[in-house]
């Protein structure tokens, strides 16, 4: 069972929200909160597998709510193993279309997914479930747009060696490259002469081995790290 903790400052929409969910096999709307400060408390009562946060919250105030709920600072070190108990809820927020300037900050904080409002029932479930299961979810076209944003930046910020970098194998920094670059696991495969599931088990490495949660993050990290330069 997916436990859901959901965040909108509307009641119709945290109603609405609260009917589609529970009315779905093996999701169940354990609370709603109304803000941010409230999120992050009833999260950490609660414990939910997912949180599902309305945009209203991915401001300033919300990004700070997201890093709160998603890497909480009592949690154990990236490189420390992580009980069932003590792993943080996913983040997945809602945002109406045309809002993808949202999307980079939160997925940074450590969000799980971006989703836009519009979604069909069928996709925020699903969404959901895959956010609850540790994948990631950004809509469609979302990835590459997030890429380039940060192929764009004009400098880097060397993080430290305790960051992970220094951590990963010569094929897991090949594949990291890769994926800052917009390649698919289908097209790294084919570049690395690997099957598609072997990138799949590389990419989750390196997700663990950086702290990140999402493959954004990880282009993120790869352009920040100094591994890829930002175009020039």
């Amino acid at each position: 069972m997916v436990s859901v903790l959901v965040v909108d400052d509307r009641s119709l929409q945290r109603l609405a929200l609260r009917v589609l969910l529970a009315a779905e096999p093996g999701l169940d709307v354990v609370g709603e909160a109304v803000s941010g400060a409230e999120a992050v408390l009833t999260s950490a009562s609660l414990r939910p597998d997912v949180v599902l946060m309305d945009s209203r919250h991915a401001g300033a105030d919300g990004i700070e709510t997201v890093r709160r709920i998603a890497r909480p600072a009592h949690l154990p070190r990236p490189l420390e193993p992580v009980t069932a108990q003590a792993r943080p809820p996913r983040v997945l927020v809602l945002a109406p279309a045309g809002h993808e300037g949202y999307a980079y900050a939160v997925l940074r904080a450590g969000a799980g997914g971006f989703l836009f409002e519009d979604a069909a029932p069928e996709e925020l479930t699903a969404a959901v479930r895959i956010v609850a299961a540790g994948d990631a979810v950004i809509t469609p076209g979302l990835t590459r747009a997030l890429i380039e944003t940060v192929r764009q930046q004009r400098t880097t910020r060397p993080l430290p060696r305790t960051s992970g970098l220094g951590t990963l194998t010569g094929r897991e920094r090949d594949v990291l490259v890769a994926v800052a670059s917009g390649w698919s696991n289908t097209e790294i495969a084919d570049w690395l002469s690997i099957a598609p599931t072997t990138v799949k088990s590389h990419v989750s490495h390196i997700l663990a081995k950086i702290g990140a949660r999402a493959r954004v993050q990880a282009v993120a990290f790869a352009y920040e790290s100094g591994l890829v330069r930002p175009a020039a």
